[in-house]
C-alpha cells in the first residue's frame, strides 16, 4: 500500500442498508491514495458483516468496533486518533462521493494553501435518487468564525476536508446531534477559515428518521450550541440564531 494521503473517517450505526454504496463510492475515486477507518457504533443490523466483509478484501480498509454506542462524536474522535493520513476526510455511512471529489478538493485546498475545505453537496433520497436540490453551491469563498455562527453556509460533514497537521485538537465536541457543525466552530474559533469549494461533489441522503427532517430538533439544537458549547450571550445567540432562522426558511 502506498503511502496514505487521505484518511476518511466513517461512523458507522445500522446502516446495512446504505454502507456499501459509501464505500463504492470511495473505490470509485480517481485519487486512490486513502485509508478508511470506520467504526462499527455497536450496530444491531448487518453493518458489521458487511464491513467485515470489505475489510477481507481491500487493506485499505480499517474496522474499529464499539462495544457500546457512543454516537456520531464518539465514533468519529475514535477513528481520528488512528487516523495516519496528511489530510482526514469525513464520509457518513449513508452518503456517496462522486468519483473526482477527492482529487478536485485535494487540487484546490493546496492551490489555496488552505487547511481546511468544504464542497456544495446534492441531496439525494432515501433509494439514492436527486431531489434535484443543491446546498452549499452559493456560500462565501472563506468562511471565519462569525460567519458560520450565521450560518452563511450548511458545511456538510461529508463535504469537509482537513489538514491534519493544522488541526490541533481533532475531537468533535460530546454531542449526540450537531457535533460536527460544532467542530467546524471550535476550528474557525481559533483562526481557521474553511475554504469553499463551489462544486457539488457529495450526495447527502435524507433518511427517514434523519434530524434533517425535523426543523424543530435542529433549532433545538442550533439554540444549545449557542448558549451551552460557544457560551454566546443571550443577545448574541438570538441576534445569530435569526439569522440561521431565515436561512432554515428560505431553504
Amino acid at each position: 500500500m502506498s503511502a496514505v494521503v487521505v484518511s476518511v473517517i466513517t461512523g458507522a450505526y445500522n446502516c446495512s442498508a446504505y454502507v456499501g454504496e459509501a464505500y463504492d463510492s470511495l473505490c470509485q475515486q480517481s485519487f486512490s491514495d486513502w485509508e478508511w477507518i470506520v467504526v462499527d457504533d455497536a450496530s444491531t443490523d448487518g453493518t458489521l458483516g458487511i464491513l467485515e466483509s470489505i475489510a477481507n478484501n481491500d487493506a485499505r480498509v480499517r474496522i474499529l468496533v464499539n462495544k457500546t454506542n457512543l454516537g456520531a462524536a464518539g465514533s468519529r474522535n475514535r477513528a481520528l486518533g488512528e487516523a495516519n493520513g496528511e489530510f482526514l476526510a469525513f464520509l457518513d455511512a449513508d452518503d456517496r462521493w462522486l468519483p473526482e471529489k477527492l482529487t478536485r478538493q485535494l487540487d484546490f485546498m493546496r492551490s489555496k494553501n488552505a487547511v481546511a475545505s468544504f464542497t456544495a453537496y446534492r441531496v439525494i433520497s432515501s433509494d439514492g435518487f436527486s431531489t434535484g436540490k443543491i446546498i452549499d453551491e452559493s456560500a462565501k469563498q472563506e468562511i471565519s468564525y462569525a460567519q458560520a455562527l450565521r450560518k452563511r453556509a450548511t458545511i456538510g460533514c461529508s463535504t469537509v476536508m482537513l489538514a491534519k497537521a493544522a488541526v490541533k485538537d481533532a475531537r468533535m465536541p460530546n454531542l449526540r446531534t450537531g457535533q460536527d457543525y460544532a467542530y467546524w466552530l471550535k476550528l474557525m474559533r481559533s483562526g481557521i477559515l474553511f475554504h469553499h469549494f463551489p462544486v457539488p461533489l457529495t450526495e447527502y441522503r435524507i433518511t427517514p428518521n434523519s434530524i434533517s427532517r425535523n426543523k424543530v430538533r435542529k433549532a433545538m439544537r442550533q439554540w444549545e450550541i449557542y448558549r451551552k458549547v460557544e457560551e454566546l450571550s443571550f443577545l448574541y445567540a438570538a441576534w445569530n440564531f435569526c439569522f440561521y432562522a431565515i436561512r432554515a426558511v428560505i431553504r
